[in-house]
C-alpha cells in the first residue's frame, strides 16, 4: 500500500475512534426519542511538512530507536449546534469527574519513641485481697464391709467362743466417716470352727474411731470347739439357715440356746441325745461328743416350735421323732406349758395323756408317767403311789419309781408314808433303802434346808434297773 494512502487510513481511524469514545459517554447520549442529525465536514488538507513526516522511512530493527513522533491532531466529527439535541444540558467536566474522597487525618501518636533507657520505677501495685476458697464438703463413704476390709479401709479384731458369744471390733483407717453394715448370715472362721451372725447391725465409724459390739452367733457344726479364739470374716455362706435368719428378724425373743439347737437341726439334723441334757434311752455307747451344745428341755421345745413355724417338715427332723422328748417335756415344769401347745394337749386332755403313757406308752418311758402324776396331780399320787410300791406283781422299775415319785408331791404326809414303806419293805432291801433315803430328802427340802437328791432318786438312767 502506498505510504500516502496508509497515512490517510491511519488518520481516519484515529478520528473515528476519538469521536466514538466521546459518543459512548452515557451523559452525552441523546434521548432515545430525540432525532439527532450529524453533519460531516471535510477535513483540511495536511501540509507538506506533515506529509513528509508521515512518509519518512520506518527505521530498521537494527537501527537505534528514536523517540516516537506524536501524530498531529486530526479533525474529528462534530455535532452541529443547529441540530436537535436533548433539553438536558451536558454536564461539565467538574460535574462528571468523581468527587475526591477526604482521607481521615493520620493519628498523631502521643507516645514517645522507645529509648534504650530502662523505665523509671512507678508506685508499687496495690495487692488485691485473696479470696478464700469455699470449704470442701465432707462426703461419707458407704461401702460393703468385706470390700472395706479388702481395701484396708477397716481393720477387724474378732473374739469368740465358737458358739453364741462373739465380740466384733472394727477400726477405721479412712479420713472420713465410713458407713457399712454387718449383715445377718455373715460367717466367721477360726481354723475349723465356723459361726454365723444371727442378727445384723448398721455400722458407722468416724475417722480414727472404732466400732465395738457383742454379736449373737451360732455354731455351724457340732464339732466346733467351745473355747475362746480369734476369728475373721469369711466369704462362705450357708443357704440352709436362710429361713432361720428371716424368722429371727421377726422374733427377737428367741434365746441363743434355742437358736443354736434349731441351727444344728437344719445343718446336721442331730438326734435328741446330742442336744438334750437328760439321759436319753436311745443314746449309743459311742455317741457324738457334743457336750458344748446340750441344752435344757424347754430350749429344745422352743427350737422345734421355731422350725415348725418356719414351715419345716417335722417328720424329717430326727430329734422331733424321739418319743422320749414328749414325756420329758411334759414332766419338766419349765417346758410343760410349751409342750402342751406343741403337742396339742389341752387341760382337759392332760390326765388322759398321763394315764395313756403309764399304761400304753413306750416300755422304756412308761414309768416316767408316775413322776408326772406326782408333780401335777399330788392328791391322786398320795393314794395311788403307795399301792404301786407294795404291789409285788408289779415290775421293780414301777415299784421303785412309785417310791421316788412320792418326793415330787412336795407333801408333808408323804414323809410318813415313805418311812412306813421303808419298814414294810425291809431296811436292807433295795426298795426299803430307797424309801428311807427319799423320806430323808423330802424332810430336808420341806424344812428349807439344802438337800441333796439321792442318786437313786433320779428316774433316768438308774443303775441296776432295766426297762420294761
Amino acid at each position: 500500500m502506498p505510504r500516502a494512502k496508509r497515512f490517510l487510513f491511519l488518520c481516519l481511524c484515529t478520528v473515528f475512534a476519538t469521536d466514538f469514545n466521546a459518543l459512548g459517554n452515557k451523559d452525552l447520549a441523546p434521548s432515545p426519542n430525540v432525532e439527532v442529525t450529524v453533519t460531516l465536514d471535510p477535513p483540511p488538507m495536511p501540509t507538506i511538512e506533515e506529509m513528509e513526516a508521515a512518509t519518512a522511512p520506518i527505521p530498521h530493527a537494527s537501527e537505534p530507536a528514536t523517540s516516537p513522533v506524536e501524530p498531529p491532531a486530526m479533525p474529528f466529527l462534530r455535532v452541529p449546534k443547529t441540530g436537535l439535541r436533548s433539553e438536558t444540558p451536558a454536564p461539565t467536566a467538574a460535574e462528571t469527574s468523581p468527587a475526591p474522597t477526604e482521607e481521615p487525618p493520620a493519628p498523631t501518636s502521643t507516645e514517645e519513641p522507645p529509648s534504650n533507657q530502662p523505665p523509671e520505677p512507678g508506685p508499687a501495685p496495690t495487692p488485691t485481697p485473696t479470696q478464700t476458697a469455699p470449704p470442701v464438703k465432707k462426703v461419707d463413704l458407704e461401702i460393703e464391709l468385706l470390700a472395706a476390709l479388702e481395701q484396708g479401709l477397716i481393720k477387724s479384731q474378732i473374739k469368740g467362743n465358737g458358739r453364741e458369744q462373739t465380740r466384733v471390733i472394727l477400726r477405721s483407717n479412712y479420713p472420713e466417716t465410713i458407713k457399712t453394715a454387718i449383715l445377718p448370715g455373715q460367717i466367721l472362721e477360726s481354723g475349723r470352727n465356723a459361726v454365723m451372725i444371727l442378727r445384723g447391725t448398721k455400722v458407722e465409724i468416724p475417722p480414727g474411731k472404732s466400732f465395738d459390739q457383742q454379736m449373737e452367733t451360732v455354731a455351724l457344726h457340732s464339732a466346733n470347739k467351745v473355747e475362746d479364739g480369734d476369728y475373721k470374716f469369711s466369704y462362705q455362706t450357708s443357704k440352709k439357715l436362710d429361713l432361720l435368719l428371716i424368722h429371727l428378724a421377726d422374733h427377737p425373743e428367741l434365746s441363743a440356746q434355742a437358736a443354736q439347737t434349731a441351727a444344728l437341726a437344719l445343718t446336721e439334723n442331730l438326734p435328741l441325745y446330742a442336744v438334750a441334757k437328760f439321759e436319753c434311752i436311745s443314746a449309743p455307747k459311742n455317741r457324738l461328743v457334743t457336750e458344748g451344745f446340750r441344752v435344757e428341755t424347754n430350749e429344745i421345745l422352743a427350737a422345734l416350735t421355731t422350725l415348725k413355724t418356719m414351715g419345716i417338715d417335722m417328720t424329717t427332723v430326727v430329734m422331733n421323732n424321739d418319743p422320749q422328748l414328749r414325756i420329758e417335756a411334759m414332766i419338766e415344769p419349765l417346758s410343760r406349758e410349751l409342750a402342751k401347745r406343741y403337742y396339742g394337749i389341752s387341760e382337759s386332755q392332760e390326765w388322759d395323756f398321763w394315764k395313756k403313757e403309764l399304761l400304753q406308752g413306750p416300755p422304756g418311758t412308761r414309768h416316767y408317767a408316775l413322776y408326772g402324776i406326782a408333780r401335777f396331780y399330788p392328791d391322786i399320787a398320795i393314794e395311788m403311789l403307795p399301792k404301786w410300791a407294795r404291789e409285788t406283781q408289779t415290775h421293780t422299775v414301777f415299784r421303785l419309781s412309785a417310791i421316788q415319785a412320792l418326793a415330787d408331791t412336795q407333801r408333808p404326809e408323804a414323809i410318813a408314808i415313805l418311812r412306813q414303806l421303808a419298814n414294810e419293805l425291809g431296811p436292807n432291801t433295795e426298795l426299803g433303802k430307797a424309801a428311807a433315803e427319799t423320806a430323808k430328802y423330802l424332810d430336808a427340802k420341806l424344812s428349807s434346808k439344802e438337800a441333796t437328791k439321792p442318786q437313786g432318786l433320779n428316774f433316768r438312767g438308774k443303775k441296776g434297773l432295766k426297762g420294761l
